[in-house]
């Protein structure tokens, strides 16, 4: 090895371990009880002096905890320089897979605390770290770079993640909910998951998705969400459609169902129907639609824009006012 490797692996050590001794005191194993008896285990981390934590919704609902706002769900976090102290759910949302739990600390204020860095202007080959506690092996720090960036994740409620990280940092099982940091040591992801049998292919949700939601998890302990009670998939557009009404996109979503009494029932929405547009966004598939219906449309008069009918399919603009989607 020459001189020059020397240092370049030097300097990068040193960047690390800086990291490390900087962040690493914010984060925090978690651990849940349901029932007085363990239910699961990951990794959070402290976003603010007053205790204010993230971690992984799939976390805080582990162990079939359904309900993690129950009096029978309980959460404990356990600091690196060995404090332990209870925690409350404050929010969660498995749409991203992110929650917020509150360190109880009995007054003691001050808590250490991690920077929420961007994600947005991540560049593939900037060196990534994540800190938490895989298998249960506390506070375990690994490294690595950020291998792909605008990744797309399925969560466990079935819609679509954008924007996700891709790292080769090492995870598994106990690593999630705990941060992936840049060399200045601010938190640009959430690690939420692996693939199992794969090596060095790992995800984080990028902290900008974080910054967007935490807002709406502290102020209603969930991300509010329009609801128009359809189901539908994504679909093709026949082509002679596409040329017809000039449509830039090839795909749609055709529905499958319409609630009765819904939104979209009361405005005259039905199954078959190819929906194309929805308040000026163009929908291309059912993910993109899940999307659109953010809390920004709820009791907020939307135009749908449609293909009613196979032979002669006619375009049609119709009025649908959105409900707030209840949590699941």
């Amino acid at each position: 090895m020459g001189a020059t490797d020397a240092f370049l692996l030097d300097a990068y050590s040193l960047t690390v371990s800086q990291v490390v001794e900087r962040i690493a005191p914010s984060v925090a194993a978690v651990k849940i009880e349901t029932g007085g008896r363990a239910a699961g285990s990951g990794s959070g981390f402290i976003f603010t002096p007053d205790g204010y934590m993230l971690t992984n919704s799939h976390v805080v609902r582990s162990g079939q905890a359904a309900r993690p706002r129950s009096d029978a769900t309980a959460f404990r976090v356990a600091l690196g320089d060995g404090q332990e102290f209870g925690a409350r759910w404050v929010g969660d949302d498995p749409d991203t897979d992110l929650a917020v739990l509150r360190v109880e600390t009995g007054g003691a204020v001050g808590l250490p605390y991690a920077a929420l860095g961007s994600s947005s202007d991540l560049k593939r080959g900037e060196i990534a770290i994540a800190i938490g506690n895989p298998l249960g092996f506390e506070h375990t720090v690994t490294a690595g770079i950020v291998s792909a960036l605008g990744r797309t994740m399925r969560t466990g409620s079935g819609r679509l993640i954008s924007s996700v990280i891709q790292t080769d940092a090492a995870l598994n099982p106990g690593n999630s909910g705990g941060p992936l940091l840049n060399s200045r040591g601010e938190v640009i992801g959430v690690n939420t998951a692996i693939i199992r049998g794969a090596q060095a292919i790992c995800f984080a949700v990028g902290i900008d998705i974080a910054k967007w939601a935490l807002p709406q998890l502290l102020q209603h302990g969930r991300v509010r969400r329009a609801h128009l009670g359809v189901g539908g998939n994504t679909a093709p557009v026949a082509r002679k459609l596409a040329v017809a009404f000039e449509l830039a996109q090839s795909t749609g979503v055709r529905l499958t169902s319409v609630e009765p009494g819904s939104p979209a029932a009361l405005a005259g929405l039905r199954e078959d129907d190819l929906v194309v547009g929805l308040d000026g966004v163009v929908i291309d598939s059912i993910d993109r639609m899940h999307q659109t219906l953010d809390s920004s449309r709820i009791q907020r008069d939307v135009v749908v824009k449609l293909f009613r009918g196979t032979r002669t399919p006619q375009v049609m603009y119709l009025n649908v006012r959105p409900v707030e989607r209840l949590p699941g």
